[in-house]
């Protein structure tokens, strides 16, 4: 069995509802990191509250050069990438990719290149193609990817480009995605 401690989520157009049903189906002791990006406006914002709610984990944005801990869901503060390196978290004003900062790219690269087949990379709803590069170069080093089935989805951009980029492990539905993080997490997936 294959043990896979980050998790790293892209998520937009109709992503917060999605991970309301997603956080909750995850355990408080998840042997895993779940890093997200979530596209949202330049101002602050209560998304970790708003995602805490029903969840088991603490969810909450990250600080700079934060050690990464397992069973802790961490948030792309807006207008920051979130990347992880040498098992710390980096938050940059780099360019925007695919238009936008955060941009799940940036994360699921740095996640790919520093843990290798120790990765679950997640694409669920949204417009256009962030996540759909770095979920190919997850794949690439080994990674376990999982996409919300485009027919499941408020805007279905970002599951069909990352399909067409990545050879998906799996592809799923809304209301099974948690139990399949937890599956990949725990290398019972195959």
């Amino acid at each position: 069995m294959t043990s896979r401690n980050i998790v790293v989520v892209a998520a937009s157009a109709g992503g917060v509802a999605v991970l309301q049903q997603v956080l909750p189906a995850l355990p408080a002791e998840l042997d895993a990191a779940v890093l997200n990006v979530v596209h949202t406006g330049p101002n602050p914002n209560t998304l970790p509250v708003t995602l805490a709610h029903g969840c088991s984990l603490p969810v909450r944005h990250p600080y700079p050069d934060e050690p990464i801990r397992r069973s802790v869901v961490y948030l792309a503060p807006p207008d920051r990438h979130l990347i992880v390196a040498h098992g710390r978290v980096q938050l940059t004003s780099d360019p925007k990719e695919n238009f936008t900062r955060p941009a799940a790219d940036p994360l699921f690269r740095s996640a790919a290149f520093g843990y290798g087949s120790g990765v679950v990379g997640v694409v669920l709803t949204g417009y256009l193609n962030d996540g759909a590069a770095g979920a190919a170069v997850i794949r690439s080093h080994g990674g376990f990817v999982i996409v919300q089935d485009p027919s499941d989805c408020v805007a279905p951009s970002m599951p069909m480009n990352a399909l067409r980029a990545a050879d998906a492990d799996v592809v799923s539905p809304v209301d099974a995605l948690g139990a399949h993080i937890v599956a990949a997490v725990n290398g019972s997936d195959r």
